[in-house]
């Protein structure tokens, strides 16, 4: 492991510009980030993406670490900007996000498990409005909040479904005002959102002021500012505003910072990591949340408007367990080999393919390389991809680090050379159902989105708050190309619905739900933490 001096030298960083958040841990001041940006030339971006996941996923933070080592290994200086991990899904059915194999960040059981508190102080700063809204009805209510219109819920680092709906202040105390609550997984707060988009302490604090958290009897917005409760949110987030500097296993810095989910929120980390990475280095390699559609839609609509900067290339990254559970396998059977069921699952990976050249930059696919995988399968996922003039190369960081990655490397580096980059799906101005005309049938090849009554009603409240200005942040399952989890492959021929709207008032965004949608998701059967255990020498294990 190299020292956090080490590390700061590396991205040209002053030693008193970094402090200590644990021993090969260090936070990188806000004014730091701001002042490269402002001196620095600015690299590649590179987008990091996918093709439709398994539930256990396919390798997307394994493979934006191993890029980056794999750029080192040619003597370029390259970044992986990666989102801090949820406890939901450590605790859950994915476990840790900090890569695998050889390609991981370190200290990886620390980045896993609490980490330098960032989710924490977004957990603190969601429920201290929470707080500050009941209290303000219980001593009194001057500006006469409707308990039956508060929209803020509660939040937890945590998937517990018992949560998802609850009843709050039962008490003998007249004042109190028993009204119904909910909570979300902090991954889906809009405080994450904000700590992930804003741009320093001025803007945190603005934005933090804007959010949407209840309505008046008269049917007026209250915001925190209203409360006077945007400077002490900002507070609780004063040390979590600063990306997080940690190290690839073979030593190449890395930016581990945010943490919004993909299918709930933006899903990428956030956007000071992003501009420290393009000012530091040739090469900045961000991981979306889940595929094209999702995560990879929201960072060219959502953040590289933020950013300024569009996308010199994108790695889409496919598995052959992943095909062929598209084309018909079962999740038992996907990891053997079964070319028939690969063949037919190429059709989602060309729907992907699609979606990357809908929004502009080049294409490179990265086949992670997994057990079981057989060559000819290999060749297979080859001859489809040159049919359409894209590189396709074999991703072995997991086994082999970043030697395994190089070929991988110097096909982005010729990818990004090309000068082609993104643009936003929707220009800005687009109204937001046509916004989400667009991305699902351009994104997802839906022929016609339906609208439910309640999205109507919520459509016809927000334009009457003026809260509508902005890109969508469309949220829905991961787990297919429509709103529907069960139908794979690249399906025709369907439609979408959107169920409801909300306001992100602070991200500058508004989600609009399609199906059904958990923001609080709940643990499976035999959940991770199952496995999860501590030595009697104080050693954690079963954090995969």
């Amino acid at each position: 492991m190299r020292s956090l001096n080490d590390l700061a030298g590396a991205l040209g960083l002053r030693a008193d510009e970094v402090h200590p958040a644990g021993r090969w841990v260090g936070k990188v001041s806000v004014s730091a980030v701001r002042q490269r940006v402002t001196k620095r030339r600015s690299g590649k971006l590179i987008l990091v993406t996918g093709m439709t996941p398994t539930k256990h996923g396919e390798g997307k933070t394994v493979t934006a670490i191993g890029l980056a080592d794999g750029f080192t290994r040619l003597h370029h200086t390259a970044v992986p900007c990666l989102r801090q991990p949820s406890l939901g899904p450590i605790f859950g059915v994915k476990g840790g996000a900090t890569g695998g194999g050889k390609s991981t960040v370190e200290p990886s059981t620390e980045i896993n498990l609490g980490f330098t508190g960032d989710i924490y102080a977004v957990a603190s700063a969601h429920n201290l409005l929470s707080a500050l809204l009941d209290n303000h009805i219980f001593h009194g209510n001057s500006l006469k909040i409707d308990p039956n219109q508060i929209l803020w819920p509660r939040t937890l680092d945590m998937e517990d479904r018992a949560l998802r709906q609850v009843v709050v202040g039962k008490g003998h105390d007249p004042r109190f005002v028993t009204h119904e609550s909910s909570f979300v997984i902090t991954a889906a707060s809009e405080v994450m959102v904000i700590l992930a988009l804003a741009r320093d302490y001025p803007d945190l604090k603005a934005r933090l002021g804007r959010i949407v958290a209840a309505l008046t009897t008269d049917g007026v917005a209250v915001h925190p500012s209203d409360l006077n409760g945007a400077g002490a949110m900002s507070a609780l987030l004063r040390d979590a505003l600063e990306p997080n500097l940690v190290q690839t296993a073979e030593g190449t810095p890395a930016l581990v910072h945010a943490g919004p989910f993909g299918n709930l929120a933006h899903g990428t980390c956030s956007r000071l990591s992003i501009e420290l990475g393009l000012a530091t280095s040739e090469y900045c390699i961000v991981e979306a949340g889940f595929a094209t559609e999702l995560g990879g839609e929201k960072f060219v609509d959502i953040v590289t408007p933020t950013l300024g900067r569009n996308v010199d290339a994108a790695v889409l990254v496919a598995t052959q367990r992943g095909l062929r559970y598209q084309g018909g396998a079962s999740d038992e059977e996907s990891s053997l080999p079964n070319r028939a069921a690969l063949e037919r699952g190429l059709e989602n990976l060309a729907q992907h393919l699609d979606n990357v050249e809908t929004y502009g930059p080049p294409a490179v696919v990265a086949l992670n390389r997994f057990p079981g995988d057989t060559a000819e399968e290999t060749q297979a996922v080859r001859r489809f991809c040159n049919a359409r003039n894209v590189e396709v190369v074999e991703a072995k960081g997991f086994s082999e680090g970043g030697k395994g990655m190089v070929e991988l490397a110097r096909a982005v580096e010729a990818a990004a050379a090309l000068g082609h980059q993104s643009h936003p799906v929707n220009p800005p101005g687009t109204a937001v159902f046509d916004q989400v005309e667009t991305i699902a049938t351009r994104l997802y090849g839906a022929t016609h989105v339906n609208r439910t009554p309640e999205a109507l009603a919520d459509l016809e409240l927000l334009t009457r708050l003026r809260e509508l200005e902005g890109p969508v942040c469309i949220a829905k399952t991961p787990l297919s190309l429509s709103d529907n989890p069960h139908v794979l492959g690249r399906p025709r021929d369907f439609n979408v619905t959107v169920d409801r709207l909300t306001r992100s008032a602070g991200a500058g965004f508004t989600v609009v739900y399609l199906g059904t949608i958990e923001t609080m998701p709940g643990l499976p059967t035999r959940p991770a933490a199952e496995e999860i255990d501590l030595s009697p020498h104080g050693e954690v294990t079963g954090v995969h």
